[in-house]
């Protein structure tokens, strides 16, 4: 039997969730739907990320990034939550940390929404329901610019 090093990886390719000094992005899911946090955790742990914590609304998930903070690299934040939205969630978070990446998750027809996070600071968003290829792609393009 042949040894796995003595095989050639011919498109060994890194993990999209992997920093350029080797350890993983660590991401915050806020998302009061269980099914969706636990689709996106997987979406971003099969890449290599590190999914640091989860919160089921938006003040949750704002005190889990102050407890996080710094270490924390991207802010997936879902827009309609009980006890405070995702919109108000991403005006707090970016008021304690100017820099934090949030990128919104949104059900079809919220456009206007989703608009206003953007000019508020969000980074990019998320369309329901999830598509594995387009999350990651925003979520790569978001992070590696």
């Amino acid at each position: 039997m042949i040894a796995k090093t003595e095989v050639p990886t011919l498109n060994e390719r890194r993990s999209e969730g992997i920093k350029d000094d080797g350890t993983p992005f660590r991401v915050l899911v806020v998302d009061d739907s269980m099914f969706i946090a636990k689709q996106l955790g997987q979406i971003f742990t099969s890449e290599g990320f590190e999914v640091a914590g989860t919160a089921v609304d938006g003040a949750q998930g704002l005190e889990r990034y102050k407890e996080m903070y710094p270490n924390i690299d991207l802010v997936t934040m879902d827009i309609t939550m009980p006890v405070m939205d995702g919109v108000s969630a991403l005006e707090k978070i970016l008021e304690f940390d100017k820099n934090a990446v949030v990128i919104m998750v949104s059900a079809l027809g919220k456009e206007d929404v989703v608009k206003k996070s953007l000019l508020l600071g969000a980074k990019s968003y998320i369309v329901k329901p999830l598509d594995r290829k387009k999350v990651l792609e925003r979520v790569v393009s978001v992070l590696k610019h």
